[in-house]
């Protein structure tokens, strides 16, 4: 070794310049491939050193020396003092260039010299061998990773995620911007929060939290932050299932026969459909609708498939078709088998509805059951580009019915007969018929006594529901005044729907007070035939007039706005049980208790098995065999 380092010193002595361009040569190849030097310097590192090395990402390791500074200056002192050894070196050839080029001797070597110099001083320095060449732009978001290593199906934070706080029934917004753009939803607390990127707050929140395994709440893709790569793995299906839950064709045309309980994440056992809404303060009136119109069969098959209503094409700057989608993942929900609780929060629908009713109905203060309803099913009729035609949505397939209406103006009492014999002969005064379609029936119940029986007590009236329904046999009349004239008007349906929702009117208003009418109606659960309000040519026509009742809303307490309270009764198909709902309580009823309660909304489903007996008759035949009592009423 001796010997060869004088050889080489002897050269260089005795031609210095050749020397000095060996060396220039060595250096310029190193400076113009540094990538090689840089794996070179790693390959030998990870070989002399095994127990330090680990096969971890690029990635991880730029982190951790960015992060700790301490091991970032032990690194580069170690750089700093591999290169002090060839130190002396290197400035002893700078001294002999500059010597050569400084010399008065302008030999056409030392020109060449000087020339290369002034080149080294104005040309670009060199990439330092100590640069980070992997380090990611701020605006790139996607980590750059070893091919060898693939995190996203090893991430070692998944261990984390606590199921039992995910909520994804609240509004998809951040909670620090209130921003609806690019949300994700922390799996380890339940929050949400924008972004990803290193100035969002999600990235925030997991450094400073250490919260690590994200979901994008549009996309439905998980990510580990801060290291930010995606997530790929099956043990995170039921957390999508949960946040957009879907359903076959098999699994709902099973859900009416099946009576199999579900298990939610903390232990619960429930019904599929039978599952309490929360109230956020005075929203039980938009409960009871929406639970009644969860069980409406045709209503629930449809929305609980999204492909039926995604493409509804609206003009620009509506917000109706808000209200669908907003339905739908309610729906969707409340049937859902795999939830982590045994219950639902209708936050979103219920903005969906203040926004689309311009506050009309509000979540802070009580409304009325029948007005929502009124609103809400024609809403979502105009809302899927609804027209006049029975068939135009599903909401007129389910509950648009047809009936006459048979209009005259009553006439002046202090008139002689004559004059009224000439009135009646105008156009004003004969009776005018209208067809017209209609959503709910309207029975009226009679006012309550104002006096006690002959006990002391105010007994509570009672009516038979088949009472109620004369109003629509096309043959009673009931008088209604305006302030110019009085009306008399009576009702013949003419045509049936699938499903029948009759209103109870127990609320009356005058200048004073609101009061309420406590009359009991006594109705019955099943077998209930509306074809005795059809007339004979109607009639003839409808395969099937026999109902079972399917839901019956209730109001309880004072009719003051507020202080009263609605419960829903619903027939779960599956069991064929009856459950009574009040927000969160659920409880199973007895069916005999349901006519004991003071019912305000019903709907009455039409059944299939029982045949109507005079289908496609002459209706002549019929009309001769009415009783006589009705052809006496005419």
């Amino acid at each position: 070794m001796a010997e060869n380092v004088d050889s080489n010193d002897q050269n260089t002595t005795d031609n210095p310049i050749k020397g000095i361009l060996k060396r220039r040569k060595k250096e310029e190849e190193s400076a113009e491939n540094p990538v090689k030097s840089i794996l070179k310097k790693s390959r030998t590192s990870s070989e002399g050193d095994k127990d330090a090395s680990t096969q971890q990402p690029r990635s991880i390791l730029r982190k951790r020396s960015d992060n700790a500074g301490e091991d970032s200056t032990e690194q580069t002192s170690k750089e700093d003092r591999e290169k002090s050894k060839n130190l002396p070196v290197k400035v002893k050839v700078e001294k002999d260039l500059h010597e050569h080029a400084k010399s008065p001797k302008k030999s056409p070597e030392g020109k060449r010299l000087q020339n290369k110099v002034k080149a080294e001083k104005t040309s670009p320095p060199s990439v330092p061998l100590n640069v980070d060449l992997y380090n990611e732009d701020d605006d790139d978001y996607e980590a750059v990773q070893d091919p060898k290593v693939d995190r996203s199906r090893s991430c070692p934070y998944l261990d984390t995620i606590n199921r039992s706080v995910l909520d994804f029934d609240f509004e998809k917004l951040c909670s620090v911007s209130l921003s609806h753009i690019n949300v994700y939803a922390c799996l380890v607390c339940g929050k949400y929060f924008q972004g990803r990127g290193k100035l969002s707050h999600a990235y925030t929140h997991s450094v400073q939290e250490s919260h690590h395994v994200f979901l994008n709440l549009l996309t439905q893709k998980f990510y580990c932050l801060p290291d930010n790569y995606q997530i790929i793995d099956s043990s995170l299906d039921d957390i999508i299932y949960v946040l957009n839950p879907t359903f076959r064709d098999e699994h709902i045309a099973s859900l009416d026969s099946s009576s199999k309980l579900s298990r939610a994440y903390d232990g619960t056992t429930y019904l599929p459909g039978i599952v309490g809404l929360n109230n956020i303060k005075e929203n039980d009136y938009c409960n009871v609708i929406l639970q009644a119109l969860s069980h409406v069969t045709p209503l629930r098959n449809f929305f609980l498939q999204e492909e039926n209503y995604k493409k509804i094409k609206r003009p620009p700057g509506d917000q109706m078709v808000l209200l669908v989608q907003r339905f739908g993942e309610l729906l969707r929900k409340l049937w859902n088998p795999r939830n982590f609780k045994a219950h639902v929060s209708p936050h979103e629908m219920l903005q969906a509805v203040v926004l689309c009713s311009k506050k009309k109905f509000q979540i802070t203060e009580q409304g009325d059951a029948l007005e929502f309803m009124s609103w809400f099913l024609n809403a979502l009729h105009l809302a899927m580009n609804g027209t006049r035609k029975l068939n135009s949505t599903i909401v007129n397939k389910t509950f648009r019915g047809k009936m006459k209406v048979f209009t005259r103006k009553v006439l002046p009492i202090d008139l002689k007969e004559e004059e009224k014999e000439k009135l009646l002969m105008t156009d004003e005064y004969l009776e005018h018929a209208e067809e017209i379609p209609w959503l709910y029936l309207t029975c009226d119940l009679p006012p309550p006594p104002l006096y006690p029986d002959e006990l002391q007590e105010n007994i509570i009236p009672q009516i038979p529901f088949a009472t109620l329904l004369t109003k629509f046999n096309g043959v009673s009349e009931k008088e209604y005044k305006t302030h110019k004239d009085s009306q008399l008007k009576r009702f013949q349906i003419t045509k049936l729907p699938n499903f029948v929702i009759i209103f109870i009117k127990r609320f009356t208003k005058n200048y004073f007070i609101k009061e309420k009418n406590p009359t009991i109606v006594n109705f019955p659960i099943k077998n209930i035939d509306f074809g005795d309000l059809l007339a004979p040519e109607h009639r003839v026509l409808h395969k099937n007039t026999t109902y079972d009742l399917m839901a019956n809303i209730v109001h309880d307490g004072e009719p003051e706005r507020g202080k009263g309270t609605y419960r829903v009764h619903v027939l779960h198909k599956g069991t064929q049980k009856w459950y009574e709902m009040q927000d969160l309580h659920v409880t199973d009823i007895l069916p005999q208790m349901i006519p004991l309660s003071e019912s305000y909304i019903q709907i009455y489903e039409l059944r299939r098995d029982i045949p109507n007996p005079v289908y496609g008759k002459n209706p002549e035949e019929l009309a001769a065999q009415q009783p006589e009592s009705m052809e006496l009423d005419k």
